[in-house]
């Protein structure tokens, strides 16, 4: 059921009674045409009809020469044969183009330079006469926009069947590419890197949970370490007890199980009562505790408390086990180290940020994996932002002191050069938090999984999250959910002014891939991609509760041999596929490992039975469940008001080579323990960063996307 029209009328209510945006957020009145309104004499279309053969010039691509609509000479090199037995050559388009001017009956002229999104649209900035669409960052297209260099899509949408339908299911898109809150004008269409979908998810090696808790009897290693001072405390309570929704083992349904604390006590509170243990013994405390916890429901299968479809692991079991881990280095890897918790690049700043989104899923910190900066919302529909909440500093206070104990990697906490494929290829690395199919890819190529060795997606944990709804909620959550990602195409009004055709051709490429026949050849590439049945028809398996092409084994085949099993690399270097628009995961879940889809397999059950909660591309009934916009229309006096406060962004970035606080954080921790230093930390970013404007700046315009979509 939509609940979108009592959701905008309470948030604007709550925006009122608050006194909320005031004079900051005003916005000048605007003519009610749209800057790129056509000429006196021009008609609007009735319906996209065009010319037979109309050339669209498109300066449209990813982010390189080699995501292009064309072939780059490096990966065409004399020739590329694919499957679908073409032999394509330097500055051919790529077979999903091809297609697209047989179905759409165009003929495209590729004009990409080969730039990232922002610096195309640069590129071309005052010769958008010579181009007819173009790729750019949502910010730089919408700003372009409002200078009338491209064209106002709202306008056309009553053509546009497929993009409108898709726009009204999912609310939160369109108020993400709304560029002007005065007349609901938008000038791109955006691109998805997969929808309504878990993004990123707690991955670990498998076998060694097994190797330490699975078992009869009381666990025995010849060698361990000892495990030293400990910093972290619970966050978990200590006492009582709680109960969390689970998966049934065979993902039939739900089930409900208790933490007893009080028949097992808390394992940190256990653990550090107990001085300086051995790993051995540290182990055995662990099995006791799962055992009494839980009532004996693990049985001899403990490690599925981490592991299993049922999961119902939190914060303080995961550091007991990474206490274990990190202490038992002979019996998981035959050496003297093992490295806790790590990134898929411990010296990139833009990887490294993984960690303290982590940090929010541990601890139940909202905004740290928002759609729109740190931004989220609370019950009543208010906006917060998660660099001025003492929640944040607190957990990456937690997440310092787990770094104190050793059980964060080195490489992470000096900034060196260290891969996830170089922890998993050494056996150095227990866990990290990724994309499933980038990193459990590495089952097949670093590590030697006929020995038992499993890298796996598993449940996110359980914490307590504030939701509004009642006191403490303990239970599954991600905030991490596909979105709008903050780039797309856009129509230049200069190159198809005047021109009927051109307009009603962009128009329909738009409309066509948010279409379902558009929307899989935008992903999968052609029908020689796709595998067939003897009568023509689509071989499909269910996806997310719907039935999805099957891809075609020579297709599975060569992305293997030219991409390594990454999907997404073959698709946008050789097919030329998700480049923009939707990209659907249903592609890329086949060419995950087994192994890579045993883990993610039961998360997308737990999605499917509501176990695992997240935001929603809706206007739910509680502002908390909402997510985030990806871009907030400013006005230019709010733009000025921003940049003022200049060294707030750049304390926060998460772009490779640059630097954040949060980061800085979990090394270094927020001040001195004891002294409120989470608190102090906050207002600091709040009153003497200018955190407390940039919230005014993005309240106000968050009532003002309301406003608009309720027109």
């Amino acid at each position: 059921m939509r609940r979108t029209a009592p959701f905008i009328a309470v948030m604007l209510a709550v925006s009122l009674l608050c006194g909320c945006g005031g004079d900051i957020g005003s916005h000048p009145p605007q003519p009610p045409a749209s800057p790129t309104e056509p000429a006196e004499e021009a008609v609007m279309p009735l319906e996209l009809n065009y010319a037979s053969g109309t050339v669209l010039r498109m300066a449209t691509g990813y982010n390189s020469p080699q995501t292009g609509l064309s072939f780059d000479a490096d990966t065409a090199g004399d020739g590329v044969t694919l499957a679908d037995g073409v032999t394509y050559h330097d500055g051919d388009l790529k077979p999903t183009w091809v297609e697209v001017e047989k179905r759409l009956n165009i003929a495209i002229e590729d004009k990409y330079q080969g730039n990232s999104a922002g610096k195309e649209l640069a590129y071309w900035a005052e010769r958008m006469d010579e181009i007819d669409l173009v790729s750019g960052s949502a910010d730089s297209l919408t700003k372009a926009g409002e200078a009338g260099k491209l064209v106002n899509i709202a306008e056309y949408l009553d053509i546009m069947p497929n993009f409108k339908a898709f726009l009204e299911d999912n609310p939160v898109v369109r108020l993400s590419i709304t560029g002007n809150t005065d007349i609901g004008a938008f000038y791109f269409a955006p691109y998805f890197d997969g929808i309504e979908d878990i993004e990123r998810m707690p991955l670990m090696r498998v076998d060694w949970v097994e190797k330490l808790l699975d078992g009869d009897g009381v666990f025995s290693a010849p060698e361990s370490k000892k495990i030293g001072e400990t910093y972290y405390r619970p966050y978990m309570p200590t006492s009582g007890k709680i109960m969390v929704d689970i998966v049934k083992p065979d993902g039939t349904d739900t089930d409900i199980l208790v933490k007893n604390y009080d028949a097992a006590g808390n394992i940190i509170q256990n653990m550090n009562a107990a001085g300086q243990i051995s790993g051995v013994f540290a182990v055995n405390m662990l099995r006791n505790y799962i055992d009494k916890a839980y009532g004996g429901y693990y049985g001899t299968k403990r490690s599925d408390l981490f592991v299993g479809q049922n999961a119902a692991w939190d914060a303080d079991e995961l550091v007991a086990l990474l206490r274990c881990v990190v202490a038992n280095p002979q019996t998981l890897n035959g050496t003297d180290s093992v490295q806790g918790l790590f990134t898929r690049e411990d010296g990139n700043n833009q990887r490294r940020c993984d960690m303290f989104r982590f940090a929010g899923q541990l601890f139940g910190v909202r905004g740290l994996e928002s759609r729109q900066g740190y931004l989220y919302l609370d019950s009543s529909g208010k906006l917060h932002d998660a660099r001025q909440e003492p929640d944040t500093y607190r957990s990456l206070d937690r997440m310092h002191d787990m770094a104190r104990e050793g059980l964060i990697s080195e490489s992470f906490l000096n900034g060196e050069e260290m891969t996830s494929a170089e922890m998993l290829e050494r056996d150095l690395g227990f866990m990290h938090y990724d994309f499933n199919q980038t990193q459990t890819v590495y089952n097949r190529t670093k590590l030697q999984t006929d020995e038992g060795e499993r890298y796996m997606a598993v449940m996110p944990p359980v914490a307590c999250w504030q939701d509004g709804t009642r006191g403490d909620k303990y239970m599954h959550f991600t905030e991490s959910w596909r979105s709008v990602k903050p780039t797309g195409w856009g129509i230049s009004a200069a190159g198809v002014a005047g021109d009927p055709d051109k307009l009603c051709a962009a128009l329909k490429l738009i409309d066509y891939a948010y279409g379902k026949e558009g929307a899989i050849l935008m992903s999968y590439g052609p029908d020689a991609f796709i595998k067939t049945n003897a009568d023509g028809s689509y071989a499909t398996f269910s996806f997310n509760g719907e039935e999805m092409p099957k891809i075609a084994e020579a297709a599975y085949a060569e992305l293997w041999e030219k991409s390594g099993g990454n999907y997404t690399d073959y698709a946008r270097r050789y097919l030329g596929s998700t480049l923009g628009f939707v990209k659907c995961q249903a592609f890329e879940y086949q060419c995950l490992d087994e192994i890579g889809k045993e883990g993610v397999d039961h998360i997308s059950c737990a999605i499917a039975l509501g176990v695992i909660r997240h935001p929603e591309l809706e206007l739910a009934e509680n502002g908390w469940y909402v997510s985030m916009p990806t871009v907030f229309p400013v006005t230019s006096r709010e733009a000025d008001l921003l940049s003022i406060n200049a060294e707030l962004e750049g304390s926060f970035s998460t772009g490779k080579g640059e630097h954040n606080l949060l980061v800085d954080a979990i090394v270094d921790g927020s001040g001195t323990p004891g002294t409120n230093a989470a608190e102090r930390y906050a207002t600091w970013v709040r009153d003497d960063m200018g955190c407390r404007e940039y919230l005014e700046v993005m309240q106000s315009a968050w009532e003002r996307l309301l406003a608009c979509y309720s027109r």
